[in-house]
Formats: structure tokens, sequence, C-alpha cells
């Protein structure tokens, strides 16, 4: 769950804070990146970054942060 104020405030979402899912498959990670990207922005494309087989940062059409990482 994410909350907001109703008063308002000098900061926004960020990616210093994002959510991180384990994907199980590869096609179940191109899917929710694609999703996720629809309107908004990768910060990492999906891809082989040697810590990662297959891993994608990007912030949702609502700028939320989110980091995906395949498994296995």
């Amino acid at each position: 769950m994410a909350l907001d104020s109703h008063l308002g405030h000098k900061f926004n979402f960020t990616p210093s804070m994002s959510l991180y899912v384990e994907c199980e498959s590869a096609s179940e990670i191109e899917e929710a990146f694609r999703a996720l990207a629809d309107g908004g922005a990768e910060l990492m494309p999906l891809d082989n970054y040697g810590f990662s087989h297959k891993f994608g940062w990007l912030n949702d059409r609502y700028g939320v942060s989110w980091q995906l990482n395949l498994s296995n």
C-alpha cells in the first residue's frame, strides 16, 4: 500500500524507493515490463547486467519505480 498526504509537500515519487519483483519466466518479466513501461519511462531496459541474466528498472505512468528481475 502507498499513501499520500492531502497536505502539500515538496517531494514526489523518486527512484530512491522502488518495488522489487522476482519474475519466474522470461515471458512474465517481458510482459510485466512492457505493461509498466506503457506511459512511463525506462531507467534500465531489460538486459543482462552481469548481476542478473535479465533485469529492468522503470518508472510507471504514475511515477512509481519498479525493478524487475528474472529469478532463474
